[in-house]
């Protein structure tokens, strides 16, 4: 079967695409192995949009029944064994100005381990993999004090002591999220010396809240068992290992986009984000979409997410009318 949308994601900004491509009447594919996406292991989420509290888990549900509300125009491809997306590839050129190389129209094959699929346009919005500690403690308490998203989470941790642990401007954001809330805050860094902006090292140590940032550490263990106690780590110019009493640890050492299915077809910046055109949601390639933190957007956020893939539904409904006509436009 030939469909008019291949989206590939469960989170907000698939979801968001697929209820758009229904409503446009474009028969779609939806491929995901859950609902959610990152969000779904936080257990209050408060900057959703209309919903001033909602757990990880119900935003998912809400997000499903949405997309399951449109059966006769989206097809949703989630087995009970997660389905993994291997690539996406160009086929054949779908006009024969394209096969004159007048243009780079073409469908698209999406390549997974349980079955092949054909579409006139992708919307990718695989989201990215937060970069992680590796450490033990990190996954088993993932959700219950480990926490990924500063801007999501700080809020839980009113009048708690937590650590952040990343010198970048990411750990130093979290640092800035964590001030309204914190009781008190420590900065924990691999190397000799932070990363971030130094006018955003400057303010934030202005600040009595931050009481330690910690240079030369290496984070060795989170402890706890329901919820986090503590963090271990040690010095990496003394060996000396000591622990921090705190009740949050905030990772933000950086993620990585699932821009893997994609590499060669769509140009990627060097961080392996997908390069979209702001205005429209679109790639390098005629017919390619994304949005979401696949993406080169900045900001990495539900709400940014779900508006950035609503026009990318609305852009592939305009590039689906273009193509139909094969007008020069289309190679744009």
């Amino acid at each position: 079967m030939l469909y008019d949308v291949i989206i590939v994601g469960g989170g907000p900004a698939a979801v968001s695409a697929a209820v758009y491509t229904a409503r446009k009447k474009l028969k779609t594919l939806l491929i995901t192995e859950s609902f959610g996406g990152q969000s779904i292991v936080s257990d209050d989420i408060q900057n959703w949009i209309g919903e001033p509290h909602i757990s990880g888990f119900d935003l998912a549900k809400k997000l499903e029944e949405h997309v399951r509300a449109y059966p006769e125009i989206v097809d949703i491809k989630m087995p009970e064994k997660a389905v993994e997306v291997i690539a996406v590839k160009c086929m054949e050129p779908a006009s024969a100005e394209a096969s004159a190389g007048k243009a780079r129209i073409c469908n698209f094959e999406v390549k997974t381990d349980q079955g092949n699929y054909e579409g006139k346009a992708v919307i990718l919005a695989v989201g990215a993999r937060r970069r992680k500690l590796g450490v033990p403690g990190e996954e088993q308490l993932n959700g219950k004090g480990v926490a990924y998203c500063s801007t999501c989470d700080a809020p839980l941790f009113s009048g708690k002591k937590v650590a952040v642990v990343g010198g970048g401007n990411a750990g130093l954001e979290a640092v800035q999220d964590l001030f309204p809330y914190a009781s008190e805050i420590y900065l924990l860094h691999r190397g000799d010396a932070l990363k971030g902006d130094p006018v955003e090292q400057e303010e934030i140590k202005k600040n009595p809240k931050l009481k330690e940032v910690i240079l030369n550490a290496q984070t060795l263990e989170i402890l706890g068992d329901k919820f986090v106690t503590g963090l271990k780590y040690k010095n990496l110019k003394t060996n000396e290992e000591k622990t921090l009493s705190v009740a949050g640890v905030f990772v933000e050492i950086g993620s990585v986009p699932n821009s893997e299915i994609i590499k060669g077809l769509v140009d990627l910046d060097k961080w392996g984000q997908v390069i979209i055109d702001s205005k429209h949601a679109s790639t390098s390639h005629p017919g390619i979409f994304a949005a979401g933190d696949i993406t080169d957007d900045p900001y990495k956020q539900n709400n940014i997410s779900a508006g950035d893939a609503v026009k990318a539904a609305l852009a592939a409904y305009a590039y689906l009318l273009r193509r139909e006509k094969q007008s020069p436009a289309a190679e744009k």
